[in-house]
Parts: C-alpha cells; structure tokens; sequence
C-alpha cells in the first residue's frame, strides 16, 4: 500500500514538473488537452493546476490556467522604456510591413513603438493615406511630404502618448480602411491578442472592424504574454508580421488557423 502511494506521489510530481514546464514554454494550458496527454481525469489536471496556483506557478483561467510569469496586469512599461527594448526586431518588422502598403491604400496604425517604425518606413506616396491615434506614429508621418494623415481625436494617454476615449472611436463610424496594422501587449494561442489599458482593448476592437485586412505586428517577445483586456481571438486576424525567433506553437497555430505568417 505504501509503495503504491509512493509511485502515484511520483507521477503527480512528474506530471506537475511537465505541466510547469508547458506553462513556461507556451504560457498557458488547457484542461481537457493535458487530460489527454496524460490519461487523467479532468478532475485530476484541476487538482494539479490549482497546486501549481497555489506555489505561484499559474493563475487559473477559464478551461485551464495561465502562466504566472505572464500575467502581470499592472506592470505597462512606459513608452521610454518600450523604444529601447527589442528595437532591431521592431525595425525589421516595421520595414517588412511598411512594404506590404501599395499606392492607393488606406491604413490604420495603431499606437505603439512597433507602429512607429512602420510609419518610418512608409513610402512618401499621395496615394497612401494613413489614420492612427498615436503621437509618435503622428510625429514621423509629417515628415513625409505627400502621405495623407488622418490624425484620430480624444484623450491624450500620456503613458503611451496615443488618443483614447469615446470621441476616438466614433470616429471610426465612418471610415472603411484597406489595412490594420495592429499592435499587441499579449498574443497567447488561447487567450487571444491582449493589451493592458481597457480603451485600448475598445478602440482596437472598433479598428477591426473597419479594416478589410488585419496584420498583426509584434516582436516574439509578447507570445504567450496575457493582459488583462482582451482584444480579439487570434483568428480574427489575416496576417501575423513577426521575427524570426517566433516559437513553433506560434508557427503551427498560424498554420491552424489559416493566418499568412511573415518572418522579418
């Protein structure tokens, strides 16, 4: 009987130290997956994750868990801290999507310093017009002599320097765009595109909608990252412009989903 009670303390601990190691690797687990991975109930992959829960490893989420490390809904770098950070990859993506724009396309670019090299990097056509909500995005854009800017009111956001609020969403009624180039905070397979700020997480949904095409534009560094406030599902976007460490869960859900992945 001991012995017997010994091995079932082994696997659990096993099992458990496999489970950690997914939620590092992927960010995020799901129940009925790891039941069958395992040959387990349900019932004993809950009993697992909510161990896992309770020694800080995972945060429960609905159907599964998510990783601890990327759950941090309070921790929003601020923009001076985010134009230093992974800025060749942010370069090499901005140039990539920037070439994805042709004359006679209209295009949204969301806030955000992966937005900002696309709007360098944006051939100086008449044809081109470009509507976004972000100060910086704005700032390089002027230097351009023939782009047409179409700037989107509200609240200025000072952490990020963009435009927030009602009046920047019903701006949007109106407008039909050919592209969306949309920034992220977390990109998770099962959680979805994510951001911090919840006006952020409204307008972006609004910007979806009004967009023919959805890019998404991120370093590899937001795969597996979960924020508070959820955007979009990511089959909800056409095309992923990403670097070229992106991991293979990343690589094998685009292929899932029928999402065109472009590697810069």
């Amino acid at each position: 009987m001991a012995e017997g009670s010994i091995k079932v303390t082994r696997d659990t601990s096993e099992r458990r130290r496999q489970i950690t190691a997914m939620l590092k690797e992927r960010g995020s687990v799901q129940v009925v997956a790891l039941s069958d991975m395992f040959s387990v109930s349900m019932q004993t992959i809950r009993k697992d994750l909510h161990y896992l829960e309770e020694h800080g490893i995972a945060t429960r989420a609905y159907g599964g868990a998510i990783s601890s490390d990327v759950v941090n809904v309070g921790a929003e770098p601020a923009i001076e801290v985010k134009q230093v950070i992974h800025t060749q990859e942010k370069e090499r993506i901005g140039q990539l999507a920037a070439a994805m724009v042709k004359p006679g396309d209209s295009i949204m670019l969301d806030s955000g310093t992966t937005a900002l090299q696309i709007a360098r990097f944006l051939p100086d056509d008449e044809d081109i017009t470009v509507v976004t909500n972000d100060f910086g995005v704005l700032s390089a854009l002027v230097q351009k002599q023939k782009i047409k800017i179409m700037m989107l009111g509200g609240e200025l956001r000072r952490k990020n320097m963009a435009f927030y609020g009602a009046q920047t969403v019903a701006s949007l009624d109106d407008l039909l765009l050919d592209k969306l180039f949309l920034g992220v905070d977390g990109f998770d397979v099962e959680r979805g595109i994510t951001t911090h700020h919840e006006a952020e997480a409204q307008l972006n949904r609004k910007m979806v909608e009004t967009a023919r095409q959805v890019i998404a534009i991120t370093d590899s560094s937001k795969f597996g990252k979960v924020c508070l406030h959820r955007i979009i599902d990511i089959s909800e976007i056409d095309d992923l412009i990403t670097d070229a460490d992106a991991p293979d869960f990343i690589r094998e859900a685009a292929e899932k989903t029928g999402i065109k992945l472009h590697l810069a």
